[in-house]
């Protein structure tokens, strides 16, 4: 399953470079930089002050560019809003083909910015650092960690602890079982067992890893809310009852009608 999802093909000859400006801080063509990575252009620098991280950790700093109707857009929407980070992160989504043409020649001009020369796909969701006008990262899972790391986040009062550090592992190994299991491309049988599973783990506890809201329970309701959830959740009642009870939030509600 791919981490990002391709946005339309590249945009034609006279529009596919913006000019740099001072508003983006695009770094200028004459800079030549490696060949674009592999993997499906990949691109995974770190937010952070450890040896992982090569972008420091400032509010305002940083801009999310999403796509309508992507699953991973949404998890990353839902996360924004969970970590109280919408008004320090600026969001464009990028809608249909011929819609918000300005925002992906905006978005090309960040990948050109990044990689010399860049030839490749222009992938969302994708995180760029407005102060370079560079992509940090377009590797979902990374973006979803780091955003923890903004100012406002950490050891914050009332926020949730998306990534608790010792539930860091089962959180990954969660999100393989759904790639594997819980996808509209998945098996039935592989489905139907997927689903079976998450709807007894509920029986004993609020949320899938326990009794907090975790990325986990992000990843799961994007999950279920991407099936077609009358007819696949009619025998699973645990799991009605909690995409019913996280889609009463706020927050899920509001990501769900924006992206």
């Amino acid at each position: 399953m791919p981490e990002t999802a391709s946005l339309s093909p590249a945009a034609p000859a006279s529009t596919r470079r913006a000019p740099a400006s001072s508003a983006t801080g695009a770094v200028a063509a004459a800079s030549p930089r490696a060949a674009a990575p592999a993997r499906g252009h990949r691109i995974r620098s770190r937010i952070g002050v450890g040896p992982a991280g090569g972008f420091y950790p400032a509010p305002h700093r940083y801009q999310l560019y999403l796509s309508e109707g992507c699953p991973r857009s949404l998890r990353v929407s839902i996360t924004l809003g969970l970590l109280g980070l919408r008004d320090s992160v600026t969001t464009t989504l990028l809608t249909g083909p011929s819609g918000t043409p300005d925002a992906r020649v905006a978005l090309r001009a960040a990948y050109e910015a990044t990689w010399h020369h860049y030839d490749g796909p222009l992938t969302a969701p994708a995180l760029c650092d407005r102060w370079s006008g560079r992509i940090v990262s377009n590797h979902t899972p990374d973006i979803l960690r780091d955003l923890g790391e903004l100012p406002g986040c950490r050891d914050a009062g009332g926020l949730p602890r998306l990534h608790p550090p010792s539930l860091a592992a089962d959180i990954d190994t969660f999100r393989a079982f759904l790639d594997h299991g819980l996808t509209p491309d998945a098996p039935p049988t592989a489905r139907s067992a997927a689903l079976g599973s998450l709807d007894q783990r509920l029986a004993a506890r609020t949320h899938v890893l326990g009794g907090e809201l975790t990325a986990a329970d992000v990843d799961l309701w994007v999950a279920l809310t991407r099936l077609d959830a009358e007819d696949a959740l009619s025998p699973y009642g645990r799991l009605r009852d909690y995409v019913r009870r996280l889609g009463a939030h706020p927050v899920f509600r509001e990501a769900a009608q924006l992206v």
